[in-house]
């Protein structure tokens, strides 16, 4: 597979660049995977890097974008934080990747049953991960349709608030981060929101 140069790039569009993504996930969830000779690629990468999407995703040991999607080095940023949220070190590496280093896409994907919306639903408090659950609890506060059993063990209201956790960070982008916004507007990049089922390993794509 070859490496990404900076003409590549250049040549891809946001569109372009969502498909490559869904076709790499669906090679994933085929197996059938692409042969990299990934030290050849570390070796071309040697000098500059040109990746064609950035990829917050969360810690979870089962979603590694490169692996999910099907990339090799140099292809993606890889943004990872517990129950993939926004905050300002995120943002400014999302403007670095897209207005500095020339990515075309970000995409925003939560996975099914995380532990941090988890922890979340059930107001868990311990040490440091309690001010990073309180940035997810308002994605809790946003779920109305469930009226009982608004805990971790109810598994369809914890994927209803992944969503709407999901669809809340991308939203966020655009909101805190003018740069962004002025490149979603111009059509430069695109912004979506996904969900990773870690059962299937498919990725499904939010409109």
């Amino acid at each position: 597979m070859k490496t990404l140069t900076k003409e590549d790039q250049e040549a891809i569009t946001p569109a372009m660049a969502l498909n490559l993504l869904e076709e790499g996930n669906k090679r994933f969830v085929s197996n059938l995977k692409i042969n990299r000779n990934l030290l050849q690629q570390a070796n071309e990468t040697s000098d500059g890097q040109h990746p064609f999407a950035i990829i917050l995703s969360c810690i979870d040991s089962r979603t590694s974008a490169e692996l999910i999607f099907d990339q090799g080095l140099g292809d993606i940023f890889s943004v990872r934080i517990a129950g993939n949220i926004i905050n300002e070190d995120i943002l400014g590496s999302m403007e670095f990747g897209c207005k500095l280093a020339g990515a075309k896409i970000i995409v925003v994907l939560g996975h099914t049953r995380c532990g941090a919306i988890k922890g979340a639903c059930d107001h868990v408090e311990m040490g440091n991960l309690t001010s990073l659950l309180t940035k997810i609890r308002p994605a809790v506060d946003d779920e109305h349709t469930t009226k009982e059993n608004r805990n971790s063990q109810n598994g369809e209201f914890v994927e209803k608030v992944s969503a709407i956790n999901v669809n809340r960070s991308v939203k966020s982008i655009t909101e805190r981060s003018p740069i962004l916004k002025e490149m979603l507007e111009n059509n430069q990049i695109s912004i979506v929101g996904a969900n990773h089922d870690i059962t299937t390993g498919r990725v499904t794509f939010y409109p």
